[in-house]
C-alpha cells in the first residue's frame, strides 16, 4: 500500500484520522463554529471551547449526530478545514486513498454520504473505501476477527451504542442504540436542576460525569459545579455528590444494558459459548467511566473487558486493515450503484 492512505472514524464527538505507518495523526471534536453561510471562526477543540460561551452570530454545530451526517454542508467544511490545517503542518492529504468507518446498521443512503463529503472535499481523493465500524473496533481492541471465536463488542459513543457480535471475520448481529455519552450529559444536568435549582451546561456536565461518576462506589465524593440559579438568575456554586451523579446516569445506562441483554438474546449458542468464556469488550468514548465494568458485569453475569484505547479503537482498528494484508479485504468500495470512480 502507499504511504498516502489515511483511515478516518466520523465520531459523532470526535473526529480520528490515522495516517498509514504513522498512527493517529488528527484526533479533535467534531465541531464547527461559523458566522453565517461562509466564514469559518474555528474547528475542533477550540470551537468545543466556545459552546455555551459564544454570541448570538457565531453558530456553534455538530454536523455528526446518532452516527451519521446530519449537515452535509457543515460536514464539508469541517473536513475542507481540517485538510489545510494538516496541510499547513507538512501532512498533505490531497490524492491520498482512504477507508472510512461506518456504522453497520444505516442505510446505503446514509453510508454513501460519508463517502461523498471526502469525494466532494479539496481532498480529490485518490480512492474511497469501507469498513464496518465493528470490525475496526474489534481489530482496534486487539481481537482476532478472522477465527472462529465469536467476541461480542460494545461501542458506547457519544449519541449511539454500537452492540455487535463478531465471528468468522463477519458481523453476525449488530444493534444501533440510540443512547450514548451525550444522555449521561443530559441526565447530570436534569438532575441538578431538580437537587439544587442550578442550571449548568453540557461541558460542566460532562466535567462532573467524569470526575464523580463510579458505578461500583458508594457515591461518597463531592465536586464543585458552577452554574445559573433558576430562582434568582445569579452565579451559583453548588457541591455535586456522586451518590447523585450514579442515580442521574442510571435510566440512560439501562437503556444501553437493555439493547445489550436483547443481543445477547438472540446469539446462535455456540457463540454464546464463547461470549461466556471470552465475555464482553467495551470501546467508546464513554468505556472509561468508573465503575461501567463492575455495573455490566453484575447485570449480564458475564466479565467484562474495557478496552485501554476505547476512546481511539475503531481509528486504531483502521490502522491495522491499512497496515495487515491479513485484513485488507475488509476495506471494501460502496456497490456500484453508489458511485462510478472508484
Amino acid at each position: 500500500m502507499t504511504n498516502k492512505l489515511y483511515g478516518i472514524d466520523f465520531g459523532t464527538y470526535a473526529i480520528k484520522i490515522y495516517h498509514y505507518r504513522q498512527g493517529i495523526c488528527f484526533h479533535q471534536k467534531s465541531v464547527i463554529a461559523s458566522r453565517g453561510k461562509d466564514q469559518i471562526i474555528a474547528i475542533g477543540e477550540e470551537a468545543y471551547e466556545m459552546v455555551g460561551k459564544q454570541p448570538e452570530y457565531i453558530d456553534i454545530d455538530f454536523p455528526i449526530r446518532n452516527g451519521v451526517v446530519a449537515d452535509y454542508d457543515k460536514m464539508l467544511a469541517l473536513i475542507n478545514c481540517i485538510a489545510m490545517d494538516m496541510a499547513r503542518a507538512g501532512d498533505k492529504m490531497k490524492g491520498a486513498s482512504f477507508i472510512i468507518a461506518v456504522p453497520t446498521e444505516v442505510t446505503d443512503v446514509e453510508k454513501k454520504t460519508f463517502y461523498d463529503i471526502i469525494d466532494s472535499s479539496i481532498i480529490r481523493p485518490k480512492r474511497i473505501r469501507i469498513v464496518e465500524k465493528p470490525l475496526a473496533d474489534a481489530l482496534g481492541c486487539g481481537i482476532a476477527i478472522d477465527d472462529s471465536h465469536g467476541s461480542l463488542m460494545v461501542n458506547i459513543g457519544a449519541d449511539t451504542t454500537e452492540i455487535s457480535v463478531i465471528s468468522q471475520g463477519g458481523i453476525v448481529l449488530s444493534r444501533l442504540c440510540s443512547c450514548g455519552g451525550t444522555r449521561f450529559d443530559e441526565a447530570v444536568i436534569a438532575a441538578v436542576r431538580r437537587k439544587y435549582n442550578l442550571m449548568i451546561g453540557p461541558r460542566t456536565a460532562e466535567q462532573v460525569k467524569i470526575g464523580l461518576i463510579d458505578l461500583a462506589s458508594d457515591g461518597s465524593g463531592v465536586m464543585k459545579a458552577y452554574g445559573r440559579d433558576y430562582m434568582s438568575g445569579l452565579p451559583r456554586e453548588r457541591e455535586i455528590t456522586a451518590d447523585l451523579v450514579n442515580k442521574a446516569v442510571a435510566e440512560p445506562l439501562e437503556t444501553i444494558l437493555d439493547a445489550i441483554l436483547s443481543v445477547l438474546e438472540r446469539i446462535p449458542p455456540e457463540i454464546s459459548a464463547d461470549v461466556y468464556r471470552g465475555g464482553i469488550t467495551i470501546s467508546g468514548a464513554s468505556s472509561a467511566l468508573g465503575g461501567l465494568a463492575y455495573h455490566v458485569s453484575q447485570s449480564t453475569g458475564l466479565k467484562v473487558n474495557i478496552a485501554p484505547n476505547g476512546a481511539t479503537s475503531v481509528a486504531d482498528g483502521l490502522g491495522r486493515v491499512m497496515e495487515d494484508e491479513n485484513y485488507e479485504h475488509l476495506a471494501k468500495p460502496l456497490k456500484r450503484t453508489y458511485y462510478e470512480n472508484d
